[in-house]
């Protein structure tokens, strides 16, 4: 099989129909670079330069295998561009894992970063929950992940993205959505209220439950949701009042009323980065010295 070396010498003596100047464009000697053709047309079994004491002209294979020899050095540039920018973390791909609260505020920042730090990556996204965002980073087919405060294995590596309050979805009925200033948690005593699952939405479960044990405060819980804009859509419908982060407020309902909560915890809602520690994948290690 033909070299690159091979093909580089055939194109400069193609293009310049002279060895002399063939060879002083590739900064080498004549007779090496007669060398290479020789070898190259060996290979193919076909002349590709009629060469004489006075001129040099190309063959009609010549011609053929010129424009064919210009197609794949072109290749071979461009390949070795790609593994460059793949190296360097400015191609390839990132997968990402978000949450579905996360996407109304956080994501829409992360994607601009990712944007700046790795112009060239492919980014895929995918929703997923807290849990399911672990395991495929785990398994290797999630590179970074955007999930809530978990307990996580050795081999990940996590860092703080946002802090962020409470506020309360209110029916706009309900006799709580009117009024000035924060609402207390004592409000919520005794009132319907829309609950996190406890299995799918741990984390916003627990967190709740500790709110309301800690001001003793009993809610009676109409429905069991997983995801923020299910609470939200329930609100809407009436069905109770929903505890949602604060960035969930960009999602319009005509139906709800948010107000704003006091908690001895102004922010106590957390999402954090993850990432497998041995992750060779350089466009998200370009990404993270962003962040």
């Amino acid at each position: 099989m033909f070299t690159l070396t091979q093909l580089v010498s055939f194109v400069a003596v193609a293009e310049e129909l002279h060895f002399t100047r063939a060879a002083e464009r590739l900064r080498m000697t004549q007779p090496p670079l007669s060398r290479q053709i020789q070898l190259l047309e060996h290979e193919l079994g076909v002349q590709l330069l009629d060469r004489t004491n006075r001129s040099v002209r190309l063959t009609p294979a010549g011609r053929s295998f010129l424009n064919e020899a210009r197609r794949i050095l072109r290749q071979a540039e461009s390949a070795a561009l790609a593994a460059r920018q793949v190296s360097a973390g400015e191609a390839g791909a990132i997968a990402i894992g978000f949450t579905a609260a996360s996407a109304y505020r956080t994501l829409g920042t992360l994607l601009d970063v990712a944007r700046t730090a790795t112009p060239g990556a492919e980014l895929v996204l995918r929703e997923l929950v807290t849990r399911d965002q672990l395991e495929a980073i785990t398994e290797g087919s999630l590179d970074l992940g955007m999930i809530r405060p978990s307990s996580t294995g050795p081999d990940l590596d996590t860092r703080p993205a946002l802090r962020e309050g409470l506020l309360a979805a209110v029916p706009h009925d309900h006799p709580l959505a009117g009024g000035e200033g924060p609402l207390q948690v004592a409000d919520f005593d005794g009132q319907e209220m829309l609950m996190y699952s406890p299995v799918e939405a741990r984390y916003f479960h627990e967190l709740l439950v500790s709110v309301f044990r800690a001001a003793r405060v009993t809610p009676v819980f109409t429905q069991y949701l997983s995801q923020v804009h299910s609470l939200l859509a329930m609100a809407n419908a009436g069905w109770g009042i929903a505890l949602v982060p604060e960035a969930a407020a960009q999602m319009r309902f005509p139906g709800i009323t948010f107000r704003p909560l006091e908690l001895d915890d102004p922010e106590p809602v957390e999402l954090h980065l993850v990432w497998r520690r041995n992750n060779d994948n350089p466009a998200l290690h370009a990404l993270l010295r962003h962040l």
